[in-house]
């Protein structure tokens, strides 16, 4: 029983809708449908299909919605894109996170938040959900040469979009204009303190969001989003925040590493051997751009760890999933008898 529709050839019963998925609780999820909010869990479809992905955030869904009651998830539409990393807490699992998105706002204070390891890490990961990432350095009237954390920041992949702003004072808020389209969808990601929720309200006009205070001594926040929401703009723009993130795992991001490092890519190609580990081989394109000073080692240690990170994490997600998969064979096998 198919339990993803193709958006184009959907045809539904009666008394269903296509609503949006704007938060989950557990098993608790919340359909948006023509402005309002309904309370919806999933059909027996979705478990007994060992397929099925559940919804996420941004989803949109066929439903049939209860009135008096919860209403019913039926069917998850195919989705434009998938956000997600691995779950730091089930090593190997990996964490599906929002879906359906166009931009992502990597959110980082100018402040001791400010990590150009970490800001790679996410950016890795949105190119490869085939989304845009859009580097916010906030934070920026507290920092006395912001243009040198945005160049930095640039260097991270070609097209990386990157603005310095402070919502506090309103600075830059301008060139995130272009983002704000009718029908777009944004997710903020960043770590706690780094200023989301400010921002989403400075967006806005209006403190849709609570902010929280930001210690001093290491210059880090409270987590004032505990769980993914989707919020509905009056000018059309859906915006998804997400709950403040200090580690960012890798796993199955091959295509975003190629693009972020696509530099290192590019004289990999150019090297004598394919098989160059870019030490002592003779006509190695990586060690000359870095003699004439085209590229750091610093920059090719965070591309080397990011991949062994990324292949060390796949395997162990591909060997949970093989066991996952027995183990529910052998079950299955038992209810026979």
């Amino acid at each position: 029983m198919n339990t993803i529709i193709d958006q184009t050839t959907c045809s539904m019963r009666a008394n269903e809708k296509t609503g949006r998925i704007s938060a989950v609780r557990k098993n608790i999820f919340t359909v948006r449908f023509e402005g309002r909010d309904y309370p919806a869990k999933l059909s027996r479809r979705f478990y007994d299909d060992e397929s099925a992905d559940f919804p996420v955030v941004g989803d949109y869904v066929i439903f049939r919605p209860g009135e008096s009651g919860e209403s019913l998830i039926n069917s998850r539409l195919e989705r434009n894109n998938l956000l997600c990393r691995p779950d730091q807490s089930k090593t190997g699992v990996m964490q599906y996170m929002v879906a359906n998105v166009d931009y992502v706002f990597i959110v980082t204070s100018l402040n001791e938040d400010y990590s150009y390891n970490r800001i790679a890490r996410y950016v890795s990961i949105v190119l490869t959900c085939k989304a845009t990432p859009v580097v916010i350095l906030t934070k920026c009237d507290l920092c006395t040469n912001p243009g040198r954390f945005a160049r930095e920041v640039e260097s991270i992949a070609e097209g990386v979009r990157v603005h310095t702003i402070s919502a506090l004072y309103g600075i830059g808020l301008d060139e995130l204009d272009e983002y704000l389209k009718a029908g777009t969808t944004i997710c903020f990601m960043g770590s706690s303190g780094a200023g989301k929720s400010t921002l989403l309200n400075a967006i806005t006009g209006e403190e849709i969001m609570k902010t929280g205070e930001v210690r001093e001594s290491d210059s880090t926040g409270k987590h004032t989003t505990t769980h993914r929401q989707l919020i509905e703009l009056e000018n059309g723009v859906s915006i998804i925040d997400t709950p403040g993130m200090r580690e960012v795992g890798m796993a199955s991001n091959e295509e975003g590493l190629d693009n972020t490092f696509s530099d290192i890519k590019r004289l990999e190609s150019m090297c004598r051997f394919s098989d160059c580990r870019h030490e002592t081989e003779p006509g190695c394109a990586v060690k000359a751009a870095i003699e004439r000073g085209e590229l750091t080692k610093e920059r090719l240690m965070l591309y080397r760890n990011l991949n062994a990170e990324n292949v060390r994490n796949y395997a162990k997600k591909k060997a949970i999933s093989k066991w996952v998969h027995e183990r529910e064979k052998f079950r299955k096998n038992n209810e026979r008898f």
